[in-house]
């Protein structure tokens, strides 16, 4: 009881620590000032007065989101007082192969910049700088040669890592099942069976509405499919994402999807928030790094390369290159078994207080990078904002996608997961994917369904494609990697988001 007592202290410590220095401490603190002069705000009771006030002009409302959002990124029970790097990933054997990984990356990086006799960041000149501003809303119409360029590195070879992973203190010898064997990932890690999982489904169950199953039975839409989207608006008009989080587990109305997510994620894309983008726009404008062809090349190889026409092109350039500047996407490394990548001024190399991480925001896009935002730009049509779903989608869900860890989000536990399922369940599929070569593993999975995906654009548009996605979504409370594996066989575009989405 006193340990729980005392990690509930340094959570609320923490939470109030960095929301300290945040934009809402600022407003908080100005609207509590101006209350003063209230005439309702007496001197005897002025700290229940204030609160009151904050509570009726809705910021109390806003506190509470942004308290919401801090939780979702705390570390696990007890790891607040644990070193730095066991909060970061515990697993020693998991640290040093995701700091191999690193090194090969970054020296994939310097191989490319070395052999092409390209500066990693330059000052573009005046007359490029104008160039670029004039054609920032039709960048998918520039066709620069990138054939020197190569990424970084493609999903398979994460896939070679993460199949060639092993446990140098984990030896089973002979008692090795035929199961495990037979699997691609060969780390033990904990994953749930199917009970734990009907457990943690519980929304799924017979007896509860599901949108995208019951409105397509006999049973009337009014009883289900209309009692829903009243609520849905309800929960957006209370501005409170506890319970937008909850509301979107039994499915989510298309209509209401672009904000719903929004307000789970605690977006509101106000003014500042715009001229947030725009700096970063305007650092764009100035500066040229090597990483930008990378994002060139990568959109090029991905969503321009398709059979049909890709009309969001030029908001994946916007929102990608502005991402790889901004710095505040490096508070996540704090929680990320990854480290930013450094790179060392001219003539300083090697000196630690020369280096600088590069990118600005300590991600090296790679093969794919893109399709991280791509489902994204068909709820948003406005970049800045499209631009704050996407970091923050990135920052608690995405990253966990390309790390080496032993999370239970992580990619190594989905696809663990996802192996388990099928040899126990589906045995004669199984078998039969192992028979003609396939490899029956997750990630080897998506990489084809996921580009298949992409050849046809028209999947992802078809609205009445997305049956469970919010039921199974990382922005629903407490759903890890488990929920995609169910989630894959309901709809087309869900593939994509067992791309994109996992947590």
């Amino acid at each position: 009881m006193q340990g729980e007592e005392d990690e509930l202290s340094v959570s609320i410590a923490q939470i109030v620590q960095r929301l300290k220095g945040s934009r809402l401490h600022c407003q908080l603190e100005r609207e509590a000032r101006g209350s003063l002069h209230r005439p309702d705000i007496k001197l005897e009771t002025l700290k229940e007065d204030i609160k009151e006030f904050l509570k009726t002009s809705g910021w109390e409302k806003k506190l509470q989101n942004a308290v919401y959002r801090e939780l979702s990124l705390l570390p696990g029970p007890f790891q607040s007082i644990a070193p730095a790097e066991h909060i970061k990933e515990p697993l020693t054997y998991m640290r040093k192969a995701q700091a191999t990984w690193e090194k090969r990356v970054l020296k994939s990086l310097n191989s490319m910049c070395t052999e092409l006799n390209i500066p990693l960041a330059r000052k573009r000149p005046v007359d490029e700088q104008r160039e670029l501003l004039s054609k920032w809303n039709e960048m998918g119409t520039d066709e620069p040669d990138l054939s020197l360029f190569r990424p970084v590195y493609a999903p398979k070879d994460f896939l070679e890592v993460l199949i060639n992973l092993r446990n140098p203190n984990y030896d089973n010898g002979e008692s090795l099942s035929f199961q495990t064997r037979l699997g691609l990932i060969q780390v033990p890690l904990k994953i749930k069976d199917v009970p734990e999982l009907r457990e943690f489904f519980q929304e799924l169950n017979l007896t509860t509405g599901q949108l995208g199953v019951d409105d397509s039975t006999q049973v009337p839409t009014e009883m289900f499919e209309n009692e829903h989207m009243r609520i849905g608006k309800k929960v957006l008009a209370e501005d409170d994402s506890a319970a937008a989080q909850q509301f979107v587990r039994q499915g989510c109305p298309t209509s209401l999807r672009a904000d719903l997510w929004a307000l789970i994620l605690n977006i509101s894309n106000q003014a500042e928030d715009i001229l947030y983008y725009e700096q970063f726009k305007s650092n764009v404008i100035q500066h040229d790094l090597l990483s930008d062809k990378l994002i060139y090349k990568d959109v090029k190889l991905t969503a321009s390369n398709d059979d049909y026409y890709f009309v969001f092109e030029d908001y994946l350039y916007q929102v990608l290159l502005c991402f790889s500047r901004d710095t505040s996407v490096l508070a996540h490394f704090a929680y990320n078994s990854a480290s930013p990548p450094k790179s060392y001024i001219r003539g300083k190399l090697g000196l630690e207080e020369f280096a600088v991480v590069y990118p600005p925001n300590g991600v090296i896009p790679f093969h794919g990078f893109s399709m991280y935002v791509a489902p994204l730009c068909f709820l948003y049509n406005e970049p800045s904002k499209l631009y704050e779903v996407f970091r923050e989608m990135y920052v608690r869900y995405f990253f966990r996608l390309h790390s080496i860890s032993s999370h239970i989000s992580g990619i190594l536990s989905l696809c663990l997961l996802f192996e388990t399922l099928l040899q126990t369940h589906l045995p004669q599929l199984f078998y039969h994917l192992r028979e003609i070569g396939a490899q029956p593993c997750l990630l080897h999975g998506l990489s084809i369904l996921y580009f298949k995906l992409l050849q046809n654009p028209k999947n992802v548009l078809n609205a009445d494609m997305t049956p469970k996605v919010e039921t199974f979504h990382p922005l629903t409370s407490g759903y890890g990697p488990y929920s995609k594996v169910v989630v894959s066989l309901t709809a087309p575009w869900t593939i994509m988001a067992l791309s994109s989405y996992i947590i």
